[in-house]
């Protein structure tokens, strides 16, 4: 089974219990009614990016998806609570990207973003060769694989909330959802 189609999406869910809170964030997000099994990091040869609402159409209630999720939750009071996804394509087709994942405490939606896309570019850069400097920024090393040519984009997708002060529950998650083959 190599999925075919994938789309991005984020949400943020509240409620005064753990599980509920996550339940909130899925229906943000728009995939609450599907059975998520959590995958790895390979973007597929080949596979098309979907916009959230074509992907949330192509979805059936009850039905195995896979996805690679990022989640993070908290009640503490006034604690920011972050998950990002990454993706970085490759120029070639016949190649496969990397989807990366982050979840955590602290980050403003502009750390996450810039984090998870570089995980996502550094991995596909390291298996096609691209050569950089681990230590340099990575504004710095992403116009060297910009310039490689090898890599065509990469993106972020990242939720990040803040705890309210009345005991909720607050769950935030980013998703890549691979859409079922049919």
């Amino acid at each position: 089974m190599i999925p075919k189609e994938i789309f991005f999406t984020r949400g943020v869910g509240r409620d005064r219990t753990e599980l509920q809170s996550f339940e909130a964030a899925l229906r943000d997000a728009g995939i609450a009614q599907c059975n998520l099994v959590s995958v790895s990091s390979i973007f597929p040869a080949g596979c098309k990016t979907l916009t959230r609402k074509k992907g949330i159409e192509k979805l059936t209630a009850g039905e195995i998806t896979h996805c690679v999720l990022a989640r993070s939750n908290t009640n503490e009071p006034s604690r920011r609570c972050c998950a990002g996804i990454g993706l970085a394509v490759p120029a070639s087709g016949d190649h496969y990207g990397y989807i990366s994942e982050f979840h955590g405490h602290g980050k403003t939606q502009k750390q996450v973003a810039n984090m998870v896309e570089d995980m996502a570019a550094t991995m596909l850069a390291t298996i096609l060769g691209i050569e950089f400097d681990p230590d340099k920024a990575y504004d710095e090393r992403k116009e060297i694989y910009r310039m490689s040519g090898k890599i065509v984009r990469s993106q972020a997708e990242v939720q990040v909330a803040e705890a309210h002060d009345d005991d909720l529950w607050t769950t935030v998650l980013a998703a890549a959802v691979f859409i079922p083959p049919r």
